[in-house]
């Protein structure tokens, strides 16, 4: 499947690529900064149930996409928290949110009671430097816990870990360090530490 030249990527990283998204065909890369006669940004459509088997699928092609482009060009493709997503929500059983919403990404149903959870991805190469980070995480917003999903270069997942949320909001708010306090960003080796192991690949 061929890619055209508008995709555009990161070599030194596997994070999101900013204001833009993989249309999941492959083919191109759309501006995902779009707003409404509002102001507001457009949001996705309430998914009925089947749509739902739809988004699994085509995110399953995506990260079939990244993998296959990282093993021609040796970089990485900007989709990891969109593969994070679908990852956590295929192990652990998760119900996507069908809308982005302002602070979680997916629900799990504990006890009968739905835990709000956001999803934070890190793909780590097998070059990669020390002191990796995560994307911000926003206090501001209403959720209950972040998950955390590893992945290698490959875009398979390695581990899932659960961090709640008095946990996260202690460690960003410890002192001494400009990114986490400012930005939310929490290194991947401190989340593992306040952190809960859900899932390991096995092997």
């Amino acid at each position: 499947m061929a890619l055209t030249s508008s995709i555009t990527v990161s070599p030194s990283s596997c994070e999101r690529l900013p204001n833009k998204r993989l249309d999941l065909t492959g083919e191109r890369m759309v501006k995902d900064a779009k707003r409404s006669p509002a102001g507001q940004s457009r949001r996705r459509p309430d998914l009925a149930m089947s749509d739902q088997a739809r988004v699994m699928a085509l995110l399953a092609e995506a990260k079939r996409l990244a993998a296959e482009y990282y093993s021609v060009t040796g970089k990485p493709l900007g989709v990891t928290g969109e593969v994070a997503e679908y990852e956590a929500a295929r192990i652990l059983k998760l119900e996507l949110t069908s809308a982005r919403q302002a602070g979680y990404d997916a629900l799990e149903h504990v006890d009968g009671s739905p835990k709000r959870l956001q999803i934070k991805g890190r793909c780590l190469q097998d070059d990669c430097k020390p002191g990796q980070r995560l994307g911000s995480i926003r206090l501001t917003h209403d959720w209950d816990a972040v998950l955390m999903v590893i992945l290698d270069q490959t875009f398979e997942a390695l581990e899932i870990y659960e961090a709640q949320r008095p946990d996260v909001i202690a460690a960003l708010q410890l002192p001494g360090s400009k990114a986490r306090n400012e930005r939310g960003a929490l290194s991947v080796s401190k989340f593992r530490a306040i952190g809960k192991l859900r899932w390991r690949r096995a092997g």
